[in-house]
């Protein structure tokens, strides 16, 4: 290697050391050891140190095609010690900044999605609930009325029809009038039931 090359890798070995200590201090925060399970823990420290190793070796490919030397190693080691020195504490402070940070802007973001889609679209459900509701309700309403009118129909105006013809219409014809009344009878209870169904369980639906 040339004397500029090595020095080129000498700084950025310094650099990638720098780097790997705020890696470390940003890791260590977030991972929570204390509240993890031990093999939770061992999985995450292999994969950092897998990707830290990696990094550094790309990095090296890069400045002077991956030739290790000792010094380099050296030169990682005071990267991470000026870090611990120097900058550490201004690092966990920005990091704890940032966080804090991010965290608002989700709060924020929560609550204009809470207000600008959540409430328009729960308000629109429960809207359309209503109709749907007072819509069943005139149905329902209509059913027992027509089913009422029917039956008086049935008991006090057609009854003395219906005596005569029974002494004028063939036997089944009078079967099959019967069985229609009451297959009309069956639907409009039917019916009746299944609205009531419909319209309490969209009460219970909050």
């Amino acid at each position: 290697m040339s004397l500029s090359v090595q020095f080129q890798t000498l700084l950025a070995m310094i650099v990638m050391g720098s780097l790997f200590g705020a890696m470390l201090d940003t890791y260590q925060r977030f991972l929570n050891r204390v509240n993890r399970k031990r093999w939770i823990v061992f999985i995450n420290d292999l994969l950092f140190w897998f990707i830290q190793g990696i990094l550094i070796f790309y990095i090296l490919f890069l400045v002077n095609s991956g030739e290790l030397r000792i010094y380099l190693l050296l030169a990682l080691c005071l990267g991470f010690a000026a870090y611990q020195a120097l900058f550490k504490q201004s690092y966990e402070r920005l990091l704890e900044w940032a966080i804090r940070l991010v965290k608002a802007a989700v709060h924020i973001i929560k609550k204009l999605v809470h207000l600008l889609i959540y409430q328009p679209v729960r308000g629109l459900f429960l809207l359309i609930k209503y109709i749907v509701i007072s819509l069943l309700s005139v149905g329902l309403a209509l059913v027992k009325t027509v089913g009422k009118v029917l039956k008086w129909l049935v008991t006090t105006v057609f009854r003395p029809i219906l005596w005569i013809g029974k002494m004028i219409v063939p036997k089944k014809v009078e079967k099959f009038v019967v069985k229609m009344g009451s297959t009309l009878e069956g639907f409009f209870q039917n019916t009746k039931n299944k609205v009531s169904k419909i319209i309490e369980f969209l009460r219970r639906k909050r």
